[in-house]
């Protein structure tokens, strides 16, 4: 059983000028086996709280805590939040040149599960994973992302998630640029992840679409770089069909 407790979150963004405060309080508690989909409007501080869990060196935590089973995961490194088991997949994954994604993959998770996992054990983990997402064959020994469509890049972050087994994993809009097959087979390969290691899931969305896939076990509306509202599923159906007017208004960036 693994909890994600964040108390009282403030971060800053840097910019050229002077750090401008993003998040302003957030509080939130994501368990094992639970879902929890934060919605709002754009420049509400979702990607923020993504990137801040991650350590992404950009955003600066100004007061607040997070912990992960109990431990300070402000005080991890990049590489130690990830060991932890805290999982981030981007909404603009990156391209890496040179590395195929065979290499990647296995060297990340040597690194997560402490040992190089046995080769034959390994391939047929990966293949299975791959076959599961729709992933061409051909696509392991390309370099990570580079020539991908949107869509690929999206199938391969769910794919480290597979293989890597986080306790928690942050999808940041990872319904964005994909088609119905597309969505289908990464909601499916999200649903797979939770299923077989009981991980929690915070997923971060604008539409409600993905939602149909993945059942959410409670929905919190982003404004102003604060949780304002929190409820169940209804509350997504709300935001459909109202949008974040009721929660905007009078709002203060």
């Amino acid at each position: 059983m693994a909890t994600l407790e964040i108390r009282d979150l403030h971060v800053s963004v840097l910019t050229d000028e002077a750090p401008k405060e993003i998040l302003r309080g957030v509080d939130l508690t994501v368990s094992s086996g639970e879902t929890h989909a934060i919605m709002g409007p754009n420049g509400s501080g979702k990607s923020t709280l993504a990137y801040s869990l991650a350590g992404h060196p950009k955003y600066q935590v100004t007061s607040g805590t997070v912990s992960l089973d109990g431990e300070d995961v402000l005080a991890m490194t990049v590489d130690q939040r990830a060991r932890a088991g805290l999982f981030l997949a981007m909404q603009y994954p990156v391209e890496i040149p040179g590395v195929s994604m065979t290499n990647f993959l296995r060297t990340a998770a040597t690194a997560v599960r402490g040992e190089a996992p046995p080769i034959r054990k390994w391939v047929k983990e990966v293949k299975e994973a791959m076959a599961g997402l729709e992933i061409e064959p051909e696509f392991a020994e390309r370099s990570v992302n580079e020539g991908f469509s949107g869509g690929e890049k999206k199938r391969h972050e769910i794919l480290q998630l597979e293989l890597l087994k986080p306790k928690i994993a942050v999808l940041d809009e990872t319904d964005s640029g994909l088609d119905i097959d597309a969505l289908r087979v990464v909601s499916e390969g999200v649903n797979t992840y939770q299923a077989n290691n009981n991980g929690g899931v915070l997923l971060i969305t604008h539409y409600t679409r993905i939602l149909r896939y993945i059942k959410p076990d409670a929905v919190h509306v982003f404004s102003a770089g604060r949780v304002v509202e929190s409820g169940g599923a209804e509350l997504a159906d709300e935001l459909e069909t109202n949008g974040y007017v009721r929660f905007t208004s009078g709002a203060t960036v």
